[in-house]
């Protein structure tokens, strides 16, 4: 099933202060794995993140624009440009996320504000590991014999408590192939949700057998994708 942010998480995390000075955040920014570094206080709360974008700033002149929107991004990027410690740098607030919530939700986090990572924080806002785009797109490599266990040994046998033996499973490059006889049409549709969410899917083709015969909206050549 879905992996924790915990699961994937760095841990220790490289950090800076507000007064890090711009050439040793750029020195730690480049050591750090996830191309970026938490802003913390004393007491590990997360104040800012500093990404490698945000230092690109420095030598790269924001172009001229008459509309008012990129007037403002111009400024803040031409703050920036001028930054000589972390918190001029820094975005604030940072978006951050909990060890206990899924990759999936992790990853919509990331899309849905265009960052490359997220500090990892406990229930206080203190730093406790980052989470990186890289770290949430390796369950894609994972190989496709120990998907297809986990399908029929976890999914199928335990969670359903089915008879392996009256579905056919097969995985290739990630994409699920599913047919049997369910016993009904919702532990069959029950039963396709739980596979799309297992960790490593690309998409599901649905053969399921259901009423008056009919396949499921996978059936054939079309893939079933999140």
């Amino acid at each position: 099933m879905s992996s924790t942010v915990r699961d994937v998480m760095t841990t220790p995390v490289v950090t800076v202060r507000q007064d890090t000075p711009f050439k040793q955040v750029v020195a730690r920014v480049r050591a750090a794995r996830v191309g970026a570094v938490p802003v913390t206080d004393d007491s590990g709360l997360v104040l800012g993140i500093v990404c490698e974008h945000d230092l690109l700033a420095k030598k790269a002149s924001p172009e001229r624009s008459p509309s008012r929107l990129a007037r403002a991004w111009r400024h803040r990027e031409q703050g920036k440009a001028a930054a000589v410690t972390a918190a001029s740098l820094m975005t604030s607030p940072a978006v951050t996320t909990r060890a206990e919530a899924t990759t999936e939700e992790a990853a919509r986090l990331m899309y849905r504000h265009r960052i490359a990572s997220l500090p990892v924080v406990d229930w206080l806002g203190r730093l406790i590991g980052i989470i990186s785009q890289g770290d949430v797109l390796d369950s894609f490599t994972r190989p496709d014999a120990q998907i297809r266990r986990e399908v029929v040994r976890d999914v199928i046998s335990r969670d359903f408590l089915l008879d392996p033996q009256a579905f056919s499973v097969a995985v290739q490059d990630g994409i699920v192939t599913l047919s049997g006889q369910p016993e009904s049409d919702q532990v069959g549709h029950l039963l396709a949700a739980a596979v799309r969410r297992v960790e490593g899917v690309v998409g599901l083709r649905d053969q399921l057998r259901y009423t008056a015969g009919r396949t499921g909206p996978g059936a054939g050549s079309a893939t079933q994708l999140f």
